[in-house]
């Protein structure tokens, strides 16, 4: 009886400690998500309400003016087209090459193969900004400059170390025992890494996916210095275009920042299905 009443007692005190981890996690959530609530509130106020200074989560009369002025009165669709563009093309690239690059560096042994490893971990620690100048020239010297092209090379430039490094860790956990077997089976070295490696790989390959998707879709700067051309601006450099020099339409500003979630929110689901799949899978059958 004593040891049943003790069990009980521990799991009491267990649950009593989840709802505080609980509590805490739910005050977390309401912190990261307020900012966006207030941008959605600021979306859906009218015009003559937007410098109102009553704290309120919803406005009192909530209104489609604003979404409807940043769809039809801007070129909202060209700047979502080309970073649309400019992202797909940006992540296949990149992971890609990472792809590649970080088998090449699990799988076999040649000169320097841990220098270049420490030199991919050291470009992580140079600020973006740094960049800047040396890669303008690099797109001018190339004629590059305010193109898909330019962006593109740059951005998946900018990705490749964070991601060589995340597969290359992913693929040395892979036996290479498996790869063994498909090539005495008849598969090519090439074959064994496309129809064995990269299937056991999909989370690795998911959450690199995602950083490039995250990292060219969001990013400013550099795409400020490459495109000129009004026609080739992304939607970061679109949206600032509605902030004047004495007026800034807030209310279509934060409507724009409510529509160009809704794509990386969907890339995001769609992949974290793959990434959670993935997970459950092993290297060997039982």
């Amino acid at each position: 009886m004593s040891k049943n009443k003790n069990d009980g007692m521990s799991v009491g005190m267990k649950r009593q400690s989840n709802w505080w981890v609980h509590i805490i996690l739910l005050i977390g959530c309401f912190i990261c998500v307020f900012p966006l609530l207030r941008i959605l509130t600021v979306a859906f106020k009218p015009g003559d309400a937007i410098f109102s200074t009553s704290f309120q989560f919803w406005p009192d009369n909530p209104t489609w003016d604003n979404f409807y002025r940043v769809l039809f009165e801007t070129d909202f669709f060209v700047w979502l087209f080309n970073s649309v563009v400019i992202t797909c093309l940006t992540a296949f690239i990149g992971v890609s090459l990472a792809a590649t690059a970080a088998y090449a560096l699990s799988r076999y042994k040649f000169p320097m193969r841990n220098s270049i490893l420490i030199f991919l971990m050291a470009t992580q620690m140079i600020p973006g900004v740094m960049l800047l100048l040396p890669l303008y020239f690099m797109v001018k010297k190339f004629e590059l400059f305010d193109s898909y092209a330019g962006v593109i090379v740059v951005y998946s430039m900018t990705t490749l170390p964070f991601c060589v490094w995340l597969l290359k860790g992913y693929f040395d956990t892979i036996p290479r025992s498996l790869e063994e077997a498909a090539q005495v089976d008849g598969l090519t070295e090439v074959g064994s890494f496309w129809k064995i490696v990269l299937p056991l790989s999909t989370p690795s390959l998911a959450i690199a996916f995602l950083f490039a998707v995250t990292q060219a879709w969001n990013e400013y700067i550099v795409a400020r210095v490459i495109l000129q051309n009004s026609k080739l601006f992304t939607w970061p450099l679109g949206i600032v275009e509605l902030q004047g020099s004495f007026d800034t339409k807030w209310g279509m500003f934060a409507a724009a920042s409510t529509l160009v979630t809704i794509p990386v929110t969907a890339v995001f689901l769609y992949s974290s299905k793959w990434l959670l799949s993935g997970l459950t899978l092993g290297g060997v059958k039982g």
